[in-house]
């Protein structure tokens, strides 16, 4: 199994920044793929970025292109998203994820940390 611990999240005004860190624990070893999703009430849950564990390719939801970098620290078992120019409508609980060596779905998510933006 992976324990995944998200923080750095809180309450930011708009065109501010923020990072998440997300640690994880346990069976990082069979580990593919690290991705962060959030969810905002009334909506649907939404990806945001996912980087892969063993080499640096990384996928981006195109609402955040541009103003969100996902990043690692394997010797941490780190996964971080850095938000820039934030908006109101990025404000979400935002977790992290992770993905197993040949699965075809994300197996473990954390808790979660709160992002809210303000206009």
């Amino acid at each position: 199994q992976v324990q995944l611990v998200e923080s750095g999240g809180g309450l930011v005004q708009a065109g501010g920044s923020l990072r998440l860190s997300c640690a994880a624990s346990g069976r990082t070893a069979s580990m593919s793929r690290m991705g962060w999703f959030r969810h905002a009430p009334g909506n649907e849950r939404e990806f945001v970025a996912s980087i892969a564990w063993s080499e640096t390719t990384t996928y981006y939801a195109d609402s955040v292109k541009g103003r969100f970098t996902i990043s690692k620290d394997n010797a941490k078992n780190t996964v971080y998203l850095r938000m820039n120019s934030l908006k109101p409508e990025d404000t979400a609980l935002y977790y992290c994820a992770a993905k197993y060596i040949l699965s075809t779905t994300w197996d473990y998510s954390g808790q979660g940390t709160q992002v809210t933006v303000s206009s």
